[in-house]
């Protein structure tokens, strides 16, 4: 699948997005770059998959509780409350692509080094309990 231009740029905003996000969680909860890491984010995301799609994404019913959550930690990071607006924005972010980890672990489990990593006793059942993998399947 190749990608346009713009997706590729997409693909860069929602990258450095996420790293500024991280950056600012490790500089003790920097509001600034919250802020800006989530702006690129959603900017980066709308490029991805298109402003139609984002706006429906960010709206269907099943994900509403999941938007609001995410919005509401992004107003919380603006007012200066990035501490509890990262944690409302972690439980909308799960909320909202809980649904793409299984695939996102199917994934990794593919690659040469981390397949064989996630392959590991203990961190096999971790794995599996965040990609939803039942512990015992049914005979």
């Amino acid at each position: 699948m190749w990608l346009s231009d713009t997706q590729k740029f997409g693909v860069g905003m929602t990258a450095f997005g996420i790293a500024l996000i991280v950056l600012g969680v490790i500089l003790f909860f920097d509001a600034g770059l919250i802020a800006i890491g989530n702006i690129l984010f959603l900017a980066g995301m709308s490029m991805i998959i298109g402003v139609q799609k984002t706006v429906y994404f960010f709206t269907r019913r099943d994900k509403l509780r999941g938007s609001v959550a995410f919005f509401a930690g992004f107003v919380l990071v603006l007012v200066k409350w990035p501490i509890v607006g990262i944690l409302v924005e972690a439980f909308g972010f799960l909320n909202l692509f809980g649904d793409f980890f299984p695939v996102a672990i199917d994934f990794l489990r593919n690659l040469p080094f981390i397949g064989r990593v996630f392959s590991l006793p203990g961190i096999r059942h971790i794995v599996d309990r965040i990609g939803g993998y039942p512990s015992q399947y049914p005979v």
